[in-house]
């Protein structure tokens, strides 16, 4: 069966459900006497005659209901002239709020024609004549009660009026207002009845309006929306349920999904995320983002609702203050409150610290903002003021010059308006001393501790080398006597340029690259408070020598970083006070690796390498005394003149070196005892 879609009564047709009648009255018994429609509501109401001359009705009920109506009078107010009940109201009511799977068919020569239904209207039986009634009773009683005199009714005449202002209305009371039963009434009241004019079953009009339910075009051009593969056309019988997605839990506003977040592009990620967050150093932003999240997309988004502040990036204020918004506290435009919180953040630029009380004298907002402000990117210091609530991130600086260098650019900017609007003076644009603003604090950490130690010994570094330079001399006299047999062993001595210094982070606070904050010379065994005694030297070079032979003997080859690495992980170990705290330095460290028997094997890498110089200096164990000496110390010459070698050749050369005829198995072995270290220098494939 060919199926087509007719429009042209689209969005016009109606059906209509009557109430059951009795099986003696036909549809054409029924003579609809007026009709009239509400469009907006889509209600109507019919009005239709009742066939009195039917055997089923009861005229004396009839008579009885058009008395107790209209009474005994009849005029043009009247229900039912006729004195008899021969009409009926019907009021509709909508039967399904959305039709739009409903359709009126016609089916005609193996055709069905499909037109979409508009509404589905339940017809019922209106009541309001019995309304009609109970008033007319109600004046009747109140006729028959009236005895009162004149002056009875001269007085009731004369009442006090109370007159009362309204009060203004609220938001929420002209909400509630507006969401009442009784305001819905009176506005579905308010809307004018449209009368209709009603033609019969058999009318020419009727028989002419049928024709459009049938479709005017056959071709498949009028039919486009019939014309949908099985999938689709399934799709379209049983449409996905969409429940699930009603059904879950509305997370609070202050709740951010970070599953919902994802599916956002970058840009909104990022704004959505600095929004709610305020201030976060780039390493944590990026934690955040998705595995694979391009940085270099991440930084260009970042700066697009990020200002940097000590190396931190601290959310817009524009993207905080939208455009048309005000102050809850307030009422202060936006544009006020991104002004004073961008002089808050150019403040924060100049220095950790910033005190409540100027910013409110420059800015002239009220505390509330002001504080909200500092709340933003700093915590409260009893009796300090407000601190930046993250350290600077130094990293960020060193690894992005550029971008640090265009956010200045933009600072200066911000700074030059305002200038402008709040008449800065001398006084605001230049930076407090950190030592006035750090003096005596409360609470102090121990990487601040560490830090202020660092700033003190650069301030008198030039003394503490006068005092060192004249120690130095007064102990030159004495150094033949004083002088131990430790030739081989040096404190520490580090160029102040930091060139090889041993990557020793972790106890950066003990160390800093220098021997209790001086620089000593190679051939000097001073320190800063003086000569180390010759036994403390002596337990020093015991304690590293013991190390070093320990690791060599269980690792036969290693790189410098290896070795440090290893190093570090073993002054972890040690109690605090250990005499290897005393400062070990990169070259003390290689020399006694040098003297405990050890070689450095000068491997012939690749010039366009990526390794880090430590990791090209490798050194390794030539006698341990076992029986795979001889072995080893062929595979480290065969290394020497090549750094990638291949195992035949190695098995060639051990059995020209040793004389003896090695199997695959006894080459896997000696590669294993004299390699055990699994470095990443010797590849062998």
């Amino acid at each position: 069966i060919d199926v087509f879609l007719a429009r042209s009564l689209l969005e016009k047709l109606y059906l209509f459900q009557y109430p059951i009648r009795p099986a003696s009255m036909t549809y054409d018994d029924v003579t609809h006497l007026s009709a009239k429609i509400k469009p907006k509501q889509q209600k109507v109401e019919l009005e239709m005659a009742i066939d009195t001359l039917n055997p089923n009705y009861c005229r004396s009920k009839g008579e009885q209901i058009a008395l107790n109506v209209d009474g005994t009078c009849t005029d043009e107010t009247s229900t039912y002239s006729s004195k008899l009940m021969d009409k009926q109201t019907f009021c509709s009511s909508q039967a399904a709020s959305n039709v739009s799977r409903y359709a009126a068919a016609v089916y005609k020569k193996g055709e069905l024609h499909l037109t979409p239904l508009h509404g589905i209207l339940q017809l019922r039986p209106s009541f309001t004549y019995l309304d009609k009634a109970d008033a007319k009773h109600r004046e009747r009683e109140a006729a028959n009660e009236g005895g009162d005199s004149s002056q009875d009714e001269a007085e009731d005449d004369v009442k006090q009026i109370t007159v009362r202002f309204s009060r203004p209305e609220t938001e929420q009371a002209r909400q509630r207002r507006v969401q009442s039963y009784e305001f819905l009434q009176k506005r579905q009241a308010e809307e004018h009845w449209v009368h209709l004019h009603y033609y019969g079953l058999k009318d020419s009009r009727s028989e002419h309006e049928r024709q459009y339910l049938f479709s005017q075009g056959h071709g498949l051009a009028e039919n486009t929306e019939l014309i949908k593969s099985p999938s689709e056309y399934l799709m379209m019988l049983m449409p996905p349920s969409i429940e699930e997605d009603n059904d879950k839990p509305v997370a609070p506003s202050n709740v951010l999904s970070m599953a919902q977040l994802r599916t956002l592009p970058l840009a909104d990620q990022i704004k959505i995320l600095m929004k709610n967050v305020k201030v976060m150093p780039f390493a944590n932003l990026m934690s955040l983002m998705g595995s694979g999240t391009d940085s270099t997309a991440v930084l260009r988004c970042i700066q697009q609702v990020a200002m940097l502040v000590q190396g931190n990036w601290v959310v817009k204020s524009d993207v905080l203050y939208p455009k048309d918004t005000s102050s809850p506290h307030s009422g202060v435009p936006a544009e006020v409150l991104c002004r004073g919180r961008d002089f808050v953040m150019w403040k924060f630029t100049q220095d950790r610290w910033v005190v409540r009380k100027e910013v409110a004298a420059v800015t002239k907002l009220c505390p509330e903002d002001v504080k909200d402000f500092l709340e933003h990117m700093s915590v409260a210091r009893i009796n300090k003021g407000w601190e930046f609530m993250l350290p600077y991130d130094e990293d960020f600086v060193k690894k992005h010059p550029d971008i640090v260098q265009r956010q200045h650019m933009l600072w200066m900017g911000i700074q030059a308006k305002l200038e402008k609007v709040y008449n800065l003076l001398k006084e605001h644009l230049t930076p407090k001393r950190q030592e006035a603003q750090s003096a005596h604090p409360l609470l102090v950490s121990g990487e601040q501790r560490v830090n202020m130690a660092k700033a003190k010994v650069k301030q008198n570094y030039g003394q503490l080398e006068k005092d060192f330079q004249k120690q130095k001399a007064e102990l030159k006299s004495n150094e033949t006597s004083a002088k131990m047999d430790v030739s081989n062993i040096r404190i520490k001595e580090e160029p102040v340029s930091d060139e090889e210094a041993m990557d020793t982070s972790a106890y950066e606070g003990m160390n800093n690259g220098i021997t209790n904050g001086l620089h000593a010379e190679e051939d000097s065994t001073d320190s800063l408070n003086g000569h180390l005694p010759g036994g403390c030297i002596d337990r020093v070079a015991q304690e590293l020598k013991a190390f070093v032979s320990s690791t060599f003997k269980k690792q036969f080859v290693l790189t410098l970083s290896e070795l440090k690495r290893l190093f570090n992980l073993h002054l972890a170990s040690l109690p605090p006070g250990h005499t290897l705290f005393s400062g070990i330095s990169d070259k003390m460290l290689q020399d006694m690796v040098l003297d405990t028997g050890c070689k450095q094997i000068l491997v012939p890498f690749p010039p366009q390498t990526a390794a880090s110089p430590d990791e090209l200096k490798v050194y390794a164990l030539w006698e341990a005394g076992d029986t795979y000496d001889q072995h080893r110390q062929v595979l480290l010459e065969i290394f020497s003149k090549n750094y990638r070698v291949r195992r035949n050749v190695i098995q060639n050369q051990l059995s020209q070196e040793c004389g003896e005829d090695l199997n695959k198995q006894e080459v896997d072995r000696v590669l294993k005892v004299s390699f055990c270290s699994g470095v990443g220098l010797m590849q062998l494939k």
